[in-house]
Formats: C-alpha cells, sequence, structure tokens
C-alpha cells in the first residue's frame, strides 16, 4: 500500500524500496521465520502488483526477473545477519540474566555468611564478656611451633588484669611461667600431658606480691584431636591458706596454753590450798597431843578451811564466775574489774548504760572472757596509769570499749595480734574468733598514747524482754 500510494513519486522503477524497511524490521525483530514469510510476501506483493504486466503472474522481462532474484538474495543476507545478531544480542542478555542470578545468589549468600558471622562474634563477644565478668583469672595458653612445653598468651581475660596487674596487652604473646615467675608442684611437662588438671600454684604479681592459686587446666584441640594450647582457670586462694597457717598456729598454740594453764592451777592448787591443806594436817595431828590446847587447835584448824574455802572460791570464779550465770555480765564485770584493780593496783573505771538487761548466754560469755584477756594484757604490756571501760547497749547491738593509756602496741606485735600468727596473737585470735562466730566485730587502734580495744556484737531480736540487772538481787555478788 505504501509503494502504491508513493507510485506517482517513484513510478515503475525500485519497487523493493518500501518491502526493505518490513524484511529489515521482521528480520531484526520477529527471528527468521517471520523475516522469510516476510520475504515471500513482499516478493509475491511486487511480482503481482508492481511488475508488468500488473495484476498477473505471467512471465515477466528477464531484467526483472533478475531484481527479484537479486532482492531475493540480498533479502536472504539481511535475515542472517539480523538473525545472527538477534540471536548475539539474546544470547548476551542471557549471559546478562545469569549473570544478575548469579550475582544476586552470590550477594545472598554474601549476606547469609555476613550474619552468620556477625551472629557468630555476637557471641564471642557475649562470651568474652561473661569471661570478663568472672571473678578468676582466665587465660589461653597456646602452643609453639617448636612444640616445646609451655606457650604463649592468647587471650587474657579482666579477671587476670584484677589478680595480676598486667594488662591484656601486656600479656599477650608472652610465656605466662616467665610473665608471671610460676613455682610448679611437679615438672610442667607433666601438667601439660594431663586432659584435664587441678593443683596449686605460686605466682608473683606485677607488684612483686607472691601469691597462691588454685589452678584448673584444659587442654584445647584442633579438629584433627591434636593438642594446641590449655585453658587455664585461676583462683586466688592467698588469704584461706594463710587463714589455714593461723589457723594451724592457733591450734597448737591453745594446746600449749592449755599445757601451761594446767600447770598454772596445778601450781596454784599446790602453792596454796597444797599448803593451807598441809597445815590443816598438822593441826589435826596436834589435837591427838597430850595436853594440846584443843580450841585454839580447832579455831586455827578453821580458819585454815576458811582460806581454803576463799582460795577455793578465787580460783573457781576466775576460771568461769557463777556471778555471771546468775546475776548477768554487769555484775561479773564489775567483781572482776574490783579484784583485778586490788591485783594490779591500776584503777579501772567502769561506765555501764543503766539499766543492762540479760543477754544471751554466748554473748555475756564472750565479752566477759574479752574483758580478762585485753585487762590481762594491760597489766602485762601497758604500763598505764588508769583504763577506762564504757559499756553500752542499744537496741540493736552491745558495744564493749577498754582504753588504756599506756606506751601503745609496737605496728609488728600489732599485726601478729591482728592475724593470730606467733605466740603474742593467740590471745586476741581466740577473742577475734569468737567474736566473729557471733557475727560481731573487733577493731583495735594503737599509739604512742595509749590502745583502744572496740568489741560490737549484734542483738537478737527477742533479747529486748529479758530482766535487767537492777532487777537481780545484789546479795548475790560475793566479794572481789
Amino acid at each position: 500500500m505504501l509503494r502504491d500510494f508513493l507510485r506517482p513519486l517513484l513510478g515503475e522503477h525500485n519497487p523493493y524500496h518500501t518491502v526493505w524497511l518490513a524484511v529489515v524490521f521482521s528480520a531484526w525483530y520477529c527471528g527468521i521465520g517471520p523475516a522469510i514469510i516476510t520475504v515471500i510476501i513482499g516478493a509475491v506483493g511486487v511480482w503481482y502488483w508492481f511488475l508488468p504486466p500488473v495484476h498477473s503472474f505471467t512471465v515477466k522481462d528477464p531484467a526483472e526477473i533478475s531484481g527479484l532474484i537479486g532482492f531475493l538474495i540480498f533479502s536472504a543476507i539481511v535475515i542472517a545477519f539480523g538473525e545472527s545478531t538477534r540471536r548475539s544480542i539474546g544470547r548476551r542478555e542471557q549471559a546478562e540474566q545469569e549473570l544478575r542470578d548469579a550475582q544476586e545468589e552470590l550477594e545472598q549468600r554474601v549476606r547469609e555468611r555476613t550474619s552468620a558471622l556477625e551472629q557468630r562474634t555476637a557471641e564471642v563477644v557475649e562470651k568474652a564478656t561473661l569471661l570478663d565478668l568472672a571473678n578468676d583469672a582466665i587465660f589461653i595458653k597456646t602452643k609453639t611451633k617448636t612444640g616445646t612445653s609451655g606457650g604463649i598468651i592468647t587471650y587474657w581475660n579482666q579477671g587476670a588484669e584484677r589478680l595480676y596487674g598486667f594488662t591484656a596487652r601486656e600479656a599477650l604473646g608472652r610465656d605466662p611461667a616467665h610473665l608471671l615467675s610460676t613455682t610448679y608442684p611437679i615438672p610442667l611437662e607433666q601438667i601439660e600431658q594431663n586432659e584435664v588438671w587441678e593443683g596449686e600454684l605460686k605466682h608473683s604479681t606485677r607488684d612483686g606480691r607472691r601469691i597462691v592459686v588454685a589452678s584448673r587446666w584444659t587442654t584445647l584441640r584442633s579438629k584433627a584431636g591434636n593438642p594446641i594450647g590449655w585453658m587455664e582457670i585461676n583462683t586466688d586462694i592467698t588469704d584461706r591458706k594463710r587463714a589455714e597457717r593461723a589457723a594451724r598456729s592457733l591450734s597448737v598454740r591453745i594446746l600449749t596454753l592449755q599445757d601451761d594453764e594446767h600447770r598454772r592451777i596445778a601450781r596454784a592448787l599446790h602453792d596454796s590450798l597444797g599448803q593451807y591443806l598441809a597445815a590443816l594436817k598438822m593441826q589435826l595431828g596436834l589435837l591427838a597431843s597430850p595436853g594440846a590446847n584443843r580450841e585454839q587447835l580447832i579455831s586455827d584448824a578453821s580458819n585454815i578451811v576458811d582460806r581454803c574455802l576463799a582460795e577455793t572460791r578465787t580460783v573457781s570464779h576466775l576460771l568461769h564466775p557463777p556471778l555471771l550465770d546468775e546475776a548477768g555480765l554487769g555484775s561479773a564485770a564489775r567483781w572482776f574489774i574490783e579484784g583485778f584493780a586490788e591485783r594490779s593496783g591500776i584503777p579501772v573505771n567502769l561506765d555501764i548504760t543503766p539499766g543492762l538487761r540479760r543477754m544471751p548466754a554466748e554473748i555475756e560469755i564472750a565479752l566477759f572472757r574479752a574483758l580478762q584477756e585485753a585487762l590481762t594484757n594491760v597489766h602485762r604490756h601497758a604500763s598505764t596509769p588508769k583504763v577506762d571501760i564504757h559499756l553500752t547497749l542499744d537496741p540493736s547491738q552491745i558495744r564493749m570499749q577498754i582504753q588504756d593509756y599506756g606506751q601503745g602496741i609496737p605496728p609488728e606485735t600489732l599485726r601478729h595480734l591482728e592475724t593470730g600468727v606467733g605466740k603474742t596473737g593467740i590471745g586476741l585470735a581466740g577473742m577475734r574468733e569468737r567474736v566473729r562466730e557471733l557475727g560481731g566485730s573487733l577493731t583495735i587502734h594503737s599509739n604512742n598514747q595509749g590502745t583502744l580495744l572496740t568489741i560490737a556484737l549484734p542483738l537478737p531480736a527477742n533479747s529486748e524482754s529479758g530482766p535487767t540487772e537492777a532487777s537481780i538481787d545484789r546479795n548475790q555478788v560475793p566479794a572481789a
């Protein structure tokens, strides 16, 4: 139709001009089949409508036939070129789709891998945080390439920083045996041969202190099962070991003091009661003599018996005053202080909260024993002109303060007193343990102007209903 419309312009020549557009379009966009059909329809249409005689399929001019053959050949070339180009574009487009699919798959894998890595990293960070929160020192030692005993530190938690004083930057890459100056109970090679090992090690901190740790080793292995390192968890037990040594020393010292106390009581009985009883026997023997003054002998014997009774009462009360059970701490303290002041010549001022009520027996005994021990030490060591004692009570606790004004306690001796190490510390160490068992506290402040001992013990809530010492018959109190 287009060629027929252009007939006035083009005439009878070049009847294939408009057909080329259809051939090129179909060959480029529609494929080889539609392109061939387009060429056939174009050739038939030109033969029928434009080659004379028109509207007829009769034999034409040989020149027109050669033109038609040329059209067919050139159309075949166009179709071949278009198909080749179209297929090339198709392959390229297919490759670009496949490439996009591969890229999307790769991106998806990367996203999945990144997510898994982030999750793994978060788990590692969480575990590392938990390890840092632990009070124990935890570090990992990796084997060296040489395979010899020992290794280098590859992980160092905050607990290790707190215990040893070395930061992670200072510890990583170091041999822990040299870093901590470790003393092993057995050769290191034997420890590393165990899958799990537990024992005690001695380490040095950054400031040079030697500490004892309870150490637990676990062998780390590769996927192939080969040992690659060890995880070491250490707990500081220095104070516990010191306490154990102090307890052993205290036990030995208690046994020694028991022997000394038995010896002292035996000597006191021999020197006092023994002498009195020997004199009494002599007096009784004289009663059988002819002409003996029986009245005088009986009077002397009675006096000796009175002295025996008084001496027995004194020894008994010093060991455990019945007054403590019968009248309470205040009365027992007054009795003991009066006797102490008389025997030692040291004035003692006692200040007791008015209306002091009875307390549980274990509290009264603990305070009375502390009073005995403190005044004994004052008499032996303080050289003080006087002693002030304050016994105060409130609804929640009872507090006893003993102040002397002597020469004070030397720092080294005070350290032994507080730790219970050495012979000087046994009395106070026992006193401290008794106070600690009752949930109380014992403190000592000492200088060259004197020493202040303070003991505070908590009171149970039901102790408020006990009788006061004012309600106890004072006739029960024996003479000092």
